[in-house]
């Protein structure tokens, strides 16, 4: 049998297509649905299609040899700084930052420029998260939805230029892309960040006024920011010494996962890791990985050329797919100014409340916020701070498209079963 292409486009994306649909509106069954749109995929490419490195079950096989490690890097690191994240936030700074924000929309502002600046060495999860429990407590339970849009684009914003600080970048981290190479998002992050986090501000202040506390007998937890500090520090390392020194050995061995559980074990005695929070993380990285996998299946020499406008698109595809597979698609690809890729996937997920991975997490905290009407009213100002952002990246920093990170692969010495 020969591969399908219905319209002109291969059939593998038909799938892939229907997966993330299926994720959007069956969000309380998203593992399932991924799981089910993987196997899909899978059995569509054994007896039709083929894959990139062969037909059949040989081809499979070579291609999980490939992918192997990046899919382990993935799954270390999102467990990893789970438990990172945690520590933070028992750390106490979320509970003592408040006490220096001004009782008026300013503070309700400054509030967004701490998830965004938690965002940076935290996982943007984690920083969306903290800051819905902070506005919780800020705003006497009653938060806008207005200003729930703005955390998660805070949030977004906040990992675009880091690659600890959100999970696309921490793929592109892993997939070889230099963090030199996509800090350069922060221009157009600054930019989104002030557009969106005014009108939120003003919006949530209007609507339930700041309260603060004084927490003066709140002491912060220098033990846990030092086991915080010591993972990061290990996980940049680690990705230092090995794409200096050992290049060529980079892509044999999950490093970076590797090196934060090594941080893991050696901390163990200077506090309890929350071990009981690793059962649910591993379902939601599972899901995450099971999106990545149907990516990397994914024909892109069909996809159209990397540019800026394709960038651009990207940004708002992502509010409506996840952007996980679509930067995995766009790693696979190649050609990208990764730091604009990076702006583009990050933020523009923050459009809608399934776009992206913090959306969703702050959701679980606030149920009323799951309402694509509810959030695009309340929360337009995020699409205009996500086409100004970019219109500034583009004044300022340019579309310079980088060299290839990696060796492509070879092609496949058999051609897909007739």
């Amino acid at each position: 049998m020969t591969a399908l292409a219905p319209f002109g486009i291969p059939f593998e994306f038909v799938l892939f297509a229907t997966t993330l649909l299926g994720v959007a509106l069956f969000h309380h069954h998203t593992l399932a649905v991924a799981l089910s749109g993987l196997a899909s995929i899978v059995i569509y490419k054994l007896f039709f299609a083929g894959f990139h490195t062969g037909p059949g079950l040989p081809g499979l096989l070579d291609h999980l040899q490939h992918e192997w490690v990046v899919l382990s890097n993935l799954f270390g690191l999102l467990m990893g700084f789970a438990l990172l994240a945690r520590h933070f936030e028992k750390s106490h700074v979320p509970v003592i930052l408040p006490k220096y924000l001004p009782d008026d929309w300013k503070g309700a502002f400054l509030m967004l420029v701490m998830v965004f600046v938690l965002s940076s060495f935290l996982d943007n999860i984690a920083a969306a998260m903290i800051g819905g429990a902070m506005a919780h407590q800020l705003f006497r339970a009653k938060v806008h939805i207005g200003y729930l849009a703005a955390i998660v684009a805070a949030s977004n914003a906040g990992g675009s230029g880091s690659v600890v600080g959100d999970t696309t970048t921490t793929m592109m981290w892993i997939d070889g892309v230099a963090p030199a190479d996509v800090i350069h998002a922060y221009a157009a992050a600054v930019v989104a960040l002030v557009v969106c986090g005014i009108p939120a501000a003003i919006q949530q202040q209007r609507y339930s006024p700041i309260l603060k506390h004084a927490h003066a007998h709140t002491h912060l937890d220098w033990g846990r920011l030092g086991i915080v500090a010591f993972m990061l520090v290990a996980a940049m390392a680690t990705n230092i010494i090995i794409n200096t020194h050992y290049a060529e050995h980079s892509g044999d061995f999950p490093w970076l996962g590797a090196a934060v559980w090594v941080a893991v074990l050696l901390t163990v005695k200077v506090r309890r890791h929350d071990w009981e929070m690793l059962p649910e993380t591993a379902m939601g990285s599972l899901f995450l990985l099971s999106l990545v996998t149907c990516a990397s299946l994914m024909p892109v020499e069909k996809l159209p050329l990397a540019s800026w406008e394709t960038a651009l698109g990207l940004g708002f595809v992502s509010a409506v797919f996840d952007n996980i597979p679509l930067t995995a698609l766009a790693l696979k690809q190649g050609g990208y100014d990764w730091g604009v890729l990076a702006y583009a996937v990050g933020f523009g997920g923050s459009m809608l409340w399934f776009g992206s991975s913090a959306g969703v997490a702050l959701c679980n905290q606030y149920p009323e916020a799951r309402s694509v009407g509810q959030w695009l009213r309340h929360g337009w100002h995020v699409a205009l701070a996500y086409v100004l952002g970019f219109a500034v990246m583009m004044a300022t920093v340019g579309w310079e498209p980088h060299e290839p990170h990696k060796a492509p692969r070879p092609p496949a010495a058999v051609v897909a079963p007739q």
